[in-house]
């Protein structure tokens, strides 16, 4: 088995992210660089770093004369914003299928290759998430609706870091690979009910093991 070296500040991202995500950082508590560089023993370059990595996550929001603070995780949004994306998403996959080339289901297929490799790399949620909407942009290409696309992208930034979070906190990962590659085959033999289905099912039970980890973490720190 390979050793997988991180950076400084990759550990200082999975230092601040853990303390975030467990709660021990609350929602806007300020994280002060001075502070943050004396607790971890480092400078003050990978606590930059690394709060800009997270920004890029949605964990951290950088606001005029108070600087960077942790962002509230809120088990509400999580029911919207995953909901809207099932439905809309269904309607893209639905709309898509029957049109999805051969060339696209390669191409959809070579990404899911590498989302199997991101795994396990130096900053794989990262890598994850940014090939997870790779793949699914690829199967909705066909669906010739370019408005409901924007929407999508829209909701999914808005859901990026309670995905990554499942991903990281969740075993989101080894669930979305076997669900993925199923999605994948129901639209080779273009079965858009059971693809439908399934990317329902995909999107919904991340949902729910979301928002288990959420109200589990506001019972820990109550």
């Amino acid at each position: 088995m390979s050793i997988i070296y991180k950076t400084r500040t990759q550990l200082v991202v999975e230092t601040i992210r853990e303390k975030i995500l467990s709660g021990s950082i609350k929602a806007g508590q300020p994280l002060r660089q001075a502070a943050l560089a004396t607790e971890l023993n480092v400078s003050r370059i990978p606590i930059r770093e690394a709060l800009l990595q997270l920004e890029a996550e949605g964990l951290v929001a950088f606001e005029a004369h108070k600087g960077a603070t942790a962002t509230e995780l809120n088990v509400s949004q999580v029911d919207e914003l995953f909901e809207l994306r099932a439905m809309l998403e269904s309607d893209l996959l639905a709309s898509s299928i029957p049109n999805l080339s051969y060339e696209t289901l390669e191409e959809a297929t070579a990404i899911l290759k590498q989302l199997d490799r991101a795994l396990g790399t130096e900053n794989a949620a990262n890598k994850w998430s940014e090939l997870n909407s790779k793949y699914h942009n690829c199967l909705y290409s066909g669906s010739d609706k370019p408005q409901t696309l924007d929407l999508v992208n829209t909701l999914n930034k808005n859901a990026d870091r309670y995905i990554r979070m499942h991903l990281l906190w969740a075993g989101g990962i080894s669930k979305a690979e076997s669900e993925h590659n199923e999605i994948l085959a129901h639209c080779k033999n273009k079965d858009i009910d059971k693809a439908t289905a399934v990317l329902r099912k995909h999107i919904l039970g991340s949902r729910d093991e979301i928002k288990s980890f959420l109200l589990e973490r506001e019972l820990a720190n109550a």
